[in-house]
């Protein structure tokens, strides 16, 4: 069973807010190819096309052969814990916050000996599996927890810095009527959050969920139109300092070839709701999470943008959907450039079709609604950037890696 810290006090008002600090934000350009695993939650190193040797840190040549073409692979992550130190004070101020910090000196099976931050139960002689993160700068660090242990580090400060985990935690899902919002609304609950605000414009419409979303319990309902400068302000004025994640999930998804006269109005709907709606959200709420995003357990902690596959390549048949994500994903790109600086992190979900009724028309595989909303929390609590749900999302991913024109054509048969 892991051990979870009990739910934090109340910030006292009159307190002050924690400035943001950055741990150290330089790494070569080697080592962002860390940085990409790490934001895809996966553990990797660089290894030798032709020796097959595993190097760590980043380098530019083999340490063996002095091969120049080292290549990211994912790795196996355990290994033997050889020492560990305690540091008691650090020279660096974001670390004197933090003090003590536990480092370990790993020797991976894989070959190289680490150095990672280390949870407080690692021992040493002890076997340890270790995980890529990406920490308040958005820099790649390792982290190493036992083996055979829990995987909750949540009763360490150090693991919180590197994870938006849900737990005490207040959530705001921007789109009520998004047909994953009631089950993502049951997995933060079900992950330990304090409350999940949910915005619903225009309530006078029916809403066969309404319902069952207040029976959830710790959930409440808020009027918040996107579209409507005035009704995401006054949803920021009494929220705002209350959100810890915000999760924009608003979905305008309407079939249409961009020769029809009526493809104006609906992209035009669609950049309102979702790319506009986005860009009122930044304004109104984007101040006060950036300046919230050092104030220990009561800070702001993710910004989440539930993004579709074809935000990178466009979907013929739906062409304005398509040019809404597209813009969206370039909005979250730039917010994540604006958040950096308080350690809020932005986080990506791509989702291949769903389980929809404007979908039913294509054929299985389709990803449900539950399982993106389980991806979401996921994501959260392992401190990822970008998460691609479900297969078709996946293989859209690496067949786009490996010649975007070829699916580009296979798109245009569907």
């Amino acid at each position: 069973m892991s051990i979870q810290r009990p739910r934090p006090p109340r910030k006292n008002p009159l307190s002050r807010t924690t400035a943001p600090l950055l741990p150290p934000p330089g790494r070569s350009r080697a080592a962002h190819g860390l940085t990409q695993a790490a934001a895809l939650g996966q553990f990797a190193l660089h290894q030798c096309p032709e020796c097959q040797t595993v190097s760590y840190p980043a380098r530019d040549a083999c340490p063996k052969c002095l091969c120049g073409n080292l290549v990211v692979t994912p790795v196996p992550n355990g290994g033997t814990v050889l020492s560990v130190t305690t540091i008691q004070i650090s020279g660096e101020p974001y670390f004197r916050r933090l003090a003590p910090a536990r480092q370990a000196l790993i020797a991976l099976d894989c070959g190289p000996t680490i150095v990672a931050e280390a949870r407080p139960d690692c021992q040493t002689g002890m076997r340890a599996s270790a995980s890529l993160q990406l920490d308040k700068a958005g820099q790649p660090v390792i982290y190493a927890r036992p083996e055979n242990g829990s995987p909750d580090s949540d009763s360490d400060p150090h693991w919180r810095e590197l994870v938006a985990d849900p737990l005490h935690r207040r959530c705001l899902i921007t789109d009520g009527r998004n047909p994953i919002t009631l089950p993502l609304a049951k997995a933060l609950l079900g992950s330990g959050a304090a409350k999940v605000l949910i915005g619903i414009s225009e309530r006078w419409k029916p809403f066969a969920d309404a319902a069952k979303l207040e029976a959830l319990g710790a959930v409440e309902l808020v009027d918040l139109d996107l579209a409507d400068d005035q009704s995401v302000s006054a949803v920021a004025a009494d929220y705002g300092a209350r959100t810890d994640i915000l999760i924009h999930n608003a979905l305008h998804l309407r079939p249409g070839s961009i020769l029809a006269g009526g493809e104006l109005l609906k992209a035009r709907d669609a950049m309102d709701v979702s790319y506009f709606g986005a860009l009122r959200l930044a304004h109104h709420f984007g101040p006060i999470m950036r300046a919230r995003g050092a104030d220990r357990d009561n800070s702001a902690a993710a910004w989440v943008n539930v993004l579709s596959i074809f935000a990178h390549l466009s979907w013929p048949g739906f062409a304005a959907y398509s040019a809404t994500q597209a813009a969206s994903l370039s909005f979250s790109q730039a917010l994540r450039a604006e958040m950096r600086g308080s350690g809020v992190r932005v986080l990506d979900v791509f989702t291949g079709p769903m389980e929809i009724d404007w979908l039913e028309h294509l054929p299985p595989p389709k990803v449900q609604p539950s399982a993106v909303a389980h991806e979401i929390v996921a994501a959260l609590k392992s401190g990822e950037e970008e998460r691609w749900v479900g297969d078709v999302a996946k293989d859209f991913r690496e067949r786009f890696r490996a010649n975007p024109k070829e699916i580009e054509r296979d798109l245009w048969r569907q």
